[in-house]
């Protein structure tokens, strides 16, 4: 009875049939109704429905590195009249005409909200730093194409002559115009080009662009209700204006009264966040009440409140909820008013390649001279244009209210919706191929420690997945003893998975500034992080600290940092170990998808690899450097590893603070019976072995303890002892009669090389990327308080390119044997 036309009439039968309270929940299918004919069951399946089918599509569109956005528009396309919306029955059922507005309604609430989350996290301060390069690429990029979606206007409004051709014209320019910051963003990450010059350009311009599109999209929508411009447009503006200066001058103190109110370190206040969260609806009721769209009101509202715990606060209560179920809910409604099969004739799919590749051009070409003025390479600016031509949100919100407003008819609208998905579709593909930036790495020989003088910089690379594990490794770095004949060079980077939400994107340390609030939680993990290390930079003396952001999929991670150390030169990566101390001792998992990280990194690294299993380095604070004072293990059995093991633990010693024990494990008669160190493993094909000289292996240990000993056999602070064993079983025995004094355990990680001294010991390995000590040592066997550093050092050809490392020729003592390492995994 819905769809009939309304009757004005003094008998409100049909009324309450259609909107009765008892057709919104069933009485169940046993007093036999249909769940279907009632408008919850009804949206609750719509709801499920789009949710899966969007999910599915990521799922499947993963591959081609295509943006979530691009299959939430799919799913509403493929529900709608376009393909499932051809059989009848199955719109009447599934999406008749009555669940529409329940629909619309629902979806334009997680507008609403979406909105104010991105007003939330949106700092206009990045405005004020993003520099003039940003504003005239962003300018340069929207001009072209807003003249070429005014061209195409006139093409297009000849057969839809429903709204005066201004308005037209200004909804067709918008929607091809504008930029998605959010969107962009993701691209930039998966692309690995968030953290490069052009991945800072590209995000600024699309900031500026984005701030352009909102101010545009406030006019149209004023103007789009009047066929003219006239004085009732002139109110909505000004109205517009008012409720700014209201929110800014009003709101905002208010809002900073409300945190003031709330002690340091203690949540927010429930009827706060109540408040707030009211503020939106009211805030989208006024901005809708005026003549605006109602997300205008809620973007306002978000960006005046003030970044810090409340924002934090409402992005870790709404995000998940907002951004995945509400919001895929918004681009199903697009694409169900997309009809495909309304685009009929030659002439209309010409028209619409041709807005594409116009468009596209268009973009590009304005952005494109602006980037050569500034002395950008040709490849750059073209691929800087096509970055610029990433759609979303925005877009999609001025295609809609254009259809809403009667401004686009049918197949306008699915013309702009085909130009949007397919716009964004492509950028990534043709990036993938056309922009490959040259690694400057040529001059840059693979370090060990071992190849790294004592008297250079010691540049090292720290990956940290969570605030846990920065006091060991700040106190690490301490022990290594940093001093102003050989300083250090921290490169900490933190690894932030990337995810749908939007929260990852907005992570920049250098377009922020010291001592602001962060956005996010993830922003505020990380300043933790950073701040961290920059206040042991200004204590510690000789340590400089270099921070950096990584975010990527796991998958992807390793690249990440492979291409950071390559980048930074560095000599040694330290990655933290995928397993944490439990308070029982104890050791258990964090998260699988590290251990991956790790496993790639070992195989991929152009430098020397330390995988830290931290169990505390002087409990969880970090001490002074005059107050430093550790224990020092390492466990020498023979290879490159443990020869860089030794190399490292060398460096360590020199500081007065540590004690350090070196255990040198010799075969006994018995042993040497048995393959030695350094033999070919045959016990399993799949094991990667290293192919080496058993007996010049052997040369290389000897030598290089040699030359220990006559350096540091004066100092009273190493110890040095050899211990004789004949098997694993002994070598086990060996190293439980090993003092517990021990603050650090440091081995090699033993790669390849096949011992008799630990035979047996891989058979119940849980970990075989520590190696077989390794892993024993981090086992819950050993769960005492000692941390574990287990070190692979570089030995051979990587992924990158083909160089190699030659022993350093002005310090024999930290030369070392230069192997092939395995292929990657």
């Amino acid at each position: 009875m819905a769809t009939k036309p309304p009757v004005t009439t003094n008998n409100t039968t049909e009324t309450v049939v259609c909107y009765a309270p008892t057709m919104v929940t069933t009485n169940g299918i046993w007093q036999g109704d249909n769940p279907l004919d009632y408008s919850l069951p009804l949206f609750i399946l719509q709801l499920t429905m789009v949710v899966v089918l969007t999910r599915l599509l990521v799922f499947f569109l993963k591959p081609f590195r295509q943006p979530r956005v691009i299959s939430e528009i799919l799913g509403g396309v493929i529900l709608g009249p376009s393909v499932l919306g051809q059989n009848k029955k199955f719109a009447n059922i599934v999406f008749p005409m009555r669940s529409v507005m329940v629909l619309e309604t629902m979806a334009n609430i997680g507008l609403l909200y979406f909105l104010f989350l991105v007003g939330v996290e949106m700092d206009l301060a990045v405005l004020k730093r993003t520099g003039k390069k940003a504003i005239f690429l962003a300018i340069a990029g929207m001009i072209l194409p807003f003249l070429i979606g005014v061209s195409f206007s006139f093409m297009l409004h000849n057969r839809s002559q429903i709204m005066k051709q201004g308005t037209f014209i200004l909804f067709l320019g918008v929607a091809l115009s504008v930029t998605a910051f959010p969107v962009l963003a993701r691209i930039l990450a998966e692309l690995k080009l968030l953290n490069t010059e052009m991945g800072q350009v590209a995000m600024s311009s699309a900031l500026v662009n984005d701030m352009c599109a909102w101010i545009l999209l406030a006019f149209a929508i004023a103007i789009a209700e009047n066929e003219q411009f006239t004085l009732a447009s002139v109110w909505v503006l000004v109205s517009s204006v008012a409720f700014v200066v209201l929110c800014v001058f009003v709101v905002r103190p208010l809002i900073s009264w409300m945190i003031k109110q709330t002690p340091e370190g203690e949540p927010i206040s429930e009827f706060y966040i109540c408040l707030i969260l009211t503020g939106v609806m009211v805030s989208g009721f006024i901005t809708d009440a005026i003549g605006t769209h109602s997300v205008f009101g809620a973007f306002v509202f978000g960006l005046v409140i003030p970044n810090g715990q409340l924002g934090l606060t409402l992005l870790e209560r709404l995000e998940d909820f907002i951004t995945g179920l509400l919001l895929p809910l918004f681009f199903a409604i697009s694409g169900l008013k997309t009809d495909v099969l309304a685009i009929q004739g030659l002439g209309t799919w010409s028209v619409l390649a041709l807005i594409i590749i116009l468009a596209c051009a268009g973009k590009v070409a304005g952005t494109l001279l602006v980037a050569l003025y500034y002395k950008m390479s040709f490849n750059e600016g073209l691929t800087l244009g096509l970055l610029m031509n990433t759609k979303g949100l925005v877009e999609m919100i001025v295609l809609n209210v254009g259809k809403d407003q009667k401004v686009l008819d049918d197949k306008s609208f699915a013309i702009m919706v085909i130009v949007e998905v397919v716009m964004t579709a492509i950028i990534t593909p043709i990036v993938t191929v056309i922009y490959k930036p040259t690694r400057k790495f040529t001059s840059y020989k693979r370090r060990t420690i071992q190849s790294t003088k004592l008297d250079d910089e010691f540049n090292v690379l720290v990956c940290i997945h969570t605030p846990r594990n920065v006091p060991t490794i700040i106190n690490l770095i301490e022990a290594s003893f940093p001093t102003k004949k050989s300083p250090i060079c921290v490169h900490v980077l933190h690894l932030v998975e990337l995810t749908g939400r939007a929260s990852a994107m907005l992570i920049v340390h250098n377009t922020r500034q010291s001592g602001r609030p962060a956005l996010n939680r993830t922003q505020a993990q990380s300043d933790h992080i950073i701040n961290a290390f920059e206040n042991f930079e200004q204590h510690a003396g000789c340590v400089s600290v270099q921070p950096l952001t990584a975010i990527s999929p796991y998958s992807t991670m390793h690249e990440d940092i492979c291409s950071v150390a390559l980048d930074k030169r560095v000599a040694f990566v330290i990655i933290p170990f995928h397993k944490q101390q439990t308070i029982d001792g104890g050791m258990e998992a964090i998260n699988p998808a590290y251990r991956t990280i790790n496993q790639n990194v070992l195989a991929n690294s152009p430098c020397t690899v330390g995988i830290l299993v931290d169990r505390g380095l002087n409990g969880s604070t970090r001490v002074a450097a005059n107050q430093v004072s550790h224990h020092v293990a390492v466990l020498f059995f023979g290879g490159p590893d443990d020869r860089e093991a030794l190399a490292y633990a060398f460096r360590m010693s020199e500081h007065p603070g540590i004690n350090l024990t070196v255990v040198r494990f010799i075969p006994g008669e018995d042993a040497a019976k048995l393959p030695g160190p350094g033999s070919i493993s045959d016990e399993n094909t799949d094991t990667l072995t290293v192919i080496t000289d058993i007996e010049r292996e052997k040369k290389l240990d000897q030598e290089y303890l040699n030359e220990f000993r006559s350096r540091t056999g004066n100092d009273e602070s190493i110890v040095f002892t050899e211990i004789v064993v004949d098997n694993g079983e002994e070598t086990v025995a060996a190293i439980r009669a090993i003092d517990n004094i021990h603050d650090l355990f440091i081995v090699g990680r033993g790669q390849g090389m096949v011992s008799p001294l630990t035979s047996g010991l891989t058979d119940w390995s849980e970990c075989p990327e520590l190696g077989a000590i390794g892993d024993l040592l981090a086992s819950s066997d050993f769960a005492v308080t000692f941390s574990v550093l287990v070190v692979q050092q570089y030995i051979g050809l990587g992924v990158y390119d083909n160089t190699h490392d030659t022993p350093n020729q002005h310090n024999p003592f930290l030369a070392g044997k230069m192997n092939h390492r395995p292929p990657p995994i």
